[in-house]
């Protein structure tokens, strides 16, 4: 927030002396257009000059046509408003219509329409918008550290996940508050909030791993949720407990690599048909809790799949940038 502020002085000062230098009036109008259309990053401020001057050159085309046939009343602004705001909505330069409200407003209080008048307010566009460009272009803050931090703290809650998964499976009377769901999940948003804007921030060259990444982590998550919920349904200390246990503490380990291995998944299988060959459940509790290691098994079948799929993306990604 403070880097944008400094960059929105610098531009609202630039567009007023570049007005005063041009003689254009009244050259404060071009700061509060460069205030205007200073944004957080280099795409969503080239877009926002871009449909920000089309919707003015519009809002002068409608209001020079109502002014002149209804004469510089103020009633007339109110039909101005409702013939073009609905159009500048449906062309979806919904955006420009304050910069567009800016610019007519300077052409009521002169009073007149003229070519002088409309190519004085087409300048104060460009200068102020222009330096808004202009500033958005030259600086933008770096965010890679804050992309890294949100993944090295999702790799650490998910790891946290899994170790007490297996300590649960070990011993089921063991308590988790399971906090780190929780902060997986906020890492997560912000991250993927974080990516969007360095993605907008690149003009050219676009990266797709740090997209890639929060995705995967998104799907996982899921997974996630619904192994917790199989596990709570596990209330004693079964044979095969021991054994799942063991595949999440190595996932705990693996989770922070950047490829996908492979093993987990391997012992997943060789894991489940290991249990096929077992003796069936006794009693209708263990059938159930049975039941639900088998499903905790499907949905870490499903988190493996997402990263098997994903991780490769993400590597190629990484290759690419």
């Amino acid at each position: 927030m403070g880097i944008r502020i400094v960059k929105t002085a610098l531009a609202a000062i630039a567009a007023i002396y570049t007005a005063v230098y041009l003689g254009l009036q009244p050259p404060l109008g071009a700061g509060i257009l460069a205030i205007i259309g200073v944004e957080v990053t280099r795409m969503k401020g080239l877009k926002s000059a871009f449909v920000r001057f089309l919707a003015s050159v519009l809002g002068l085309f409608f209001a020079s046509l109502v002014f002149t046939l209804f004469g510089f009343h103020i009633w007339a602004v109110a039909i101005f408003i409702m013939i073009t705001f609905p159009v500048l909505s449906r062309f979806q330069l919904k955006d420009g219509i304050v910069t567009s409200s800016v610019i007519v407003f300077h052409l009521f209080d002169h009073g007149k329409v003229t070519a002088a008048l409309i190519g004085n307010e087409i300048l104060l566009l460009i200068a102020g918008l222009g330096w808004a460009t202009v500033v958005n272009l030259i600086y933008m803050p770096k965010d890679e550290h804050r992309l890294v931090y949100y993944r090295s703290e999702i790799e650490r809650c998910f790891g946290v996940i899994f170790k007490e998964m297996a300590i649960t499976l070990r011993e089921p009377s063991h308590i988790w508050d399971g906090s780190e769901m929780l902060e997986a999940y906020k890492m997560i948003e912000s991250g993927t909030e974080q990516s969007t804007r360095s993605r907008e921030n690149r003009l050219w060259g676009q990266q797709q791993y740090w997209p890639t990444y929060f995705e995967m982590r998104r799907q996982q998550l899921d997974s996630v949720q619904q192994m917790v919920m199989e596990l709570a349904l596990i209330y004693q200390n079964l044979p095969q407990s021991s054994m799942v246990a063991e595949l999440l503490e190595q996932l705990s380990a693996d989770v922070k690599s950047d490829v996908y291995e492979g093993s987990v998944e391997e012992k997943l299988l060789a894991l489940s048909q290991l249990f096929r060959t077992m003796e069936l459940p006794r009693t209708r509790d263990e059938f159930e809790m049975r039941a639900a290691l088998h499903m905790l098994l499907h949905e870490l079948d499903r988190y493996l799949g997402v990263a098997k799929r994903l991780k490769k993306r993400k590597a190629a990604a990484m290759h690419d940038a």
